[in-house]
This record gives structure tokens, C-alpha cells and sequence, in this order.
């Protein structure tokens, strides 16, 4: 098996860390901008697209600030995961969503690329696009 590639991709978003949080931390909020649906039981979350659903176990979380996930299908790579942290700036107060995912080499733009999208959709739902 290869080994995936880390990469981090930071994004500003004119938004407040609290209402942040709550997009990326609640199966209400990631469903509004990352998949078409979410449910959660406990720790496992189930992410729902069109034609297609993915669990992910959430790693840690640390509220007004980030969440990690796994892919439950990586279950053969403990050392991925992705992490969506909200970084604000001390001295310009400005906010950023820190992005850290890992792909395979072939597929590191098409990743970053989906990021993109995604965060796009989240400003549009948050009105900062």
C-alpha cells in the first residue's frame, strides 16, 4: 500500500469561531455544507452523498476550536485522518479554517480540490462567499 501524503490547506472565512464550530463539529451543521446528510450515534458518524454514504469515527474534538476524523475504510491506516481547525489570528482577530487531510499521490489536487468546493459551500451557507 502506498502511503498517503498529508497535505493542510488553510481557507479565511469571515465568520465567529462559536458558529464555526458548530458547522463543523454537529451532524446538523456538516450537513449543510460537506455531505448531503449526517447522523451520528455516539462517536461514529455517518456521512451521506447522493449514491453513497462513508462512516467516519470522530478522534477528538475540542470545543470552539477543531475535530478529527477517520475514515472508517482507512481502518487498515491508523495514520490517517481529517481535521477541520478553526485558527484565529491574535493581533487581526482574523478567522481561518485549517484543513488537514492526506491523499495518494495521483490524487492530491483532486483532493485539495474538493476542499475547495466544500468550503465554498460552507460560506455560501454562512453568507461570507
Amino acid at each position: 500500500m502506498d502511503d498517503k501524503i498529508k497535505f493542510d490547506i488553510e481557507f479565511p472565512i469571515h465568520a465567529s469561531p462559536q458558529l464555526l464550530y458548530q458547522y463543523i463539529s454537529t451532524p446538523s451543521g456538516l450537513s449543510e455544507w460537506f455531505s448531503d446528510n449526517v447522523n451520528s450515534r455516539g462517536e461514529l458518524f455517518t456521512f451521506i452523498w447522493d449514491d453513497s454514504e462513508e462512516q467516519a469515527k470522530l478522534l477528538s474534538k475540542k470545543s470552539g476550536e477543531r475535530v478529527k476524523f477517520r475514515w472508517l475504510n482507512d481502518e487498515d491506516d491508523q495514520t490517517t485522518y481529517f481535521e477541520i481547525r478553526i485558527q484565529v489570528d491574535e493581533i487581526t482577530k482574523d478567522v481561518s479554517l485549517m484543513i488537514t487531510d492526506f491523499a495518494d499521490e495521483d490524487e492530491l489536487e483532486e483532493a485539495k480540490m474538493l476542499w475547495e468546493n466544500q468550503i465554498s459551500d460552507l460560506k455560501q451557507v454562512l453568507g461570507s462567499a
